[in-house]
């Protein structure tokens, strides 16, 4: 069960206080305190660029309050399938353009607007972030707050702030290692059904879910974004993790980790040695069960990437088990590259190659299928298990397909074997 601490003045500070004065300009904030935080970069996706430019042009803005701070990212929309998407894609260049944008990653340019950033250096520890899109809490797998705000990211482009309430934290202690043919997706489907059904009696709404325990020096980078990612849907302000991830220069960073003393609203152990392989069904990323109970259910659809899965070691997971097999007939496999440098590193160690071999279809760099079906859809009646972001109903297209949600590691199994499967386990189909 967990513990819970009241507001205590005197106590030491979480990581996101930390973030969040230094933001404001102030030495202390408290959780439920509205403050008026100045982001350090702010980023919008391309389907919603046109849409806030002609808002502020409907009030009289011209232009924005913080150019250089202003991120522009094409990834729902990378492949135009339509003239309207040429247009659109025209029109973005143009607004960039308007309001001097200090940052512009066009068609093939950066990839996924929730990975690429981390993968360049963009968003490092410590910072903090306004976005308009709500899996912006990826930015947590190295110690950045990112908020996503949706449309009223119009705001703060036309003042450079924005009200915000800080919120609570409640501190999850990772402790153990997952065995064999887990994946950290299993771990953040299993926190995401823990805290929707109230497993430890925490609120997580509109938290700050901060990870800590001896168990995060065992994750990487590619495995803190799955659990980032996984929670993301059932509406916390955040996740963050306690400390950055190996790898990641911290050179010049402020101080951002939490204190000792820090004043968690709860605190939650979890054992990452007793994880078995998930799927989350069809409906949302908390619906977490057993792959055994359901393996066997046919599939024609199987998807690796998204923000969720779409770090450059999530897809060798995936290689690793399909290297040799062909994808059972009927069914099409889409991979879809996080970024346009895991694009160019799966091509030049030959790791793209085994996915070709084995008949699945690389798209390229950003959302792919988890953007509404854009690219690789859903058909009626189909059912696809993927490594998407979430697998609400029309999700990837037809309103009747049926979509699950897998590790990578069991996306690629079951596109082997033509029906989900357990990835720890024999599952068969004839090699090359």
């Amino acid at each position: 069960m967990p513990t819970r601490a009241s507001v205590d003045h005197r106590a030491g500070l979480t990581a996101t206080q930390k973030i969040l004065a230094r933001a404001s300009g102030l030495a202390r904030v408290e959780p439920g305190e509205v403050i008026h935080p100045r982001p350090e970069l702010i980023i919008i996706h391309d389907g919603y660029v046109e849409t806030a430019y002609q808002q502020l042009a409907s009030l009289g803005y011209g232009r924005v309050r913080d150019p250089e701070r202003l991120v522009f990212v094409t990834d729902h929309e990378v492949a135009y399938a339509t003239q309207r998407a040429v247009e659109r894609g025209r029109s973005i260049r143009r607004i960039a353009k308007s309001w001097e944008v200090g940052r512009m990653f066009d068609v093939g340019r950066g990839g996924h607007g929730h990975l690429f950033p981390m993968e360049m250096g963009l968003v490092r520890p410590g910072m903090f972030l306004f976005c308009y899109d709500m899996h912006c809490t990826n930015f947590g797998a190295v110690g950045a707050l990112a908020m996503g705000v949706g449309t009223e990211i119009t705001a703060v482009l036309a003042t450079g702030t924005l009200w915000t309430i800080v919120p609570h934290t409640v501190h999850v202690r990772l402790e153990g290692a997952m065995p064999a043919g887990t994946h950290a997706r299993d771990v953040g489907f299993l926190l995401a059904k823990g805290f929707a059904e109230g497993t430890w009696n925490v609120d997580c709404d509109y938290r700050v879910i901060e990870f800590g325990g001896t168990g995060i020096s065992r994750l990487d980078l590619a495995s803190r974004v799955a659990l980032c990612s996984s929670i993301t849907e059932l509406g916390v302000a955040n996740v963050l993790f306690a400390a950055p991830p190996p790898g990641i220069d911290t050179a010049g960073a402020p101080d951002y980790l939490s204190d000792a003393d820090a004043a968690y609203e709860a605190r939650v152990s979890f054992d990452l040695s007793t994880v078995e392989p998930q799927v989350a069904l069809p409906g949302g990323p908390e619906r977490a069960a057993p792959v055994t109970s359901v393996a066997g259910q046919r599939i024609d659809h199987a998807f690796l990437g998204s923000c969720g899965s779409g770090m450059y070691q999530d897809f060798v997971d995936a290689a690793a088990l399909l290297r040799g097999h062909a994808l059972a007939d009927g069914v099409r496999l889409f991979v879809v590259p996080g970024t346009t440098q895991t694009a160019r590193r799966l091509a030049d160690e030959g790791v793209a190659q085994v996915f070709l071999d084995a008949g699945a279809v690389v798209l390229p760099p950003g959302c792919g299928p988890c953007a509404g079906g854009m690219m690789g859809p859903l058909g009626s009646g189909e059912v696809s298990i993927s490594t998407a972001a979430t697998n609400h109903e029309a999700r990837f297209g037809a309103k009747d397909g049926a979509a699950y949600l897998g590790s990578p590691l069991t996306v690629a199994a079951s596109a082997i074997a033509g029906q989900i499967v357990d990835p720890r386990v024999p599952w068969g189909s004839a090699r090359r």
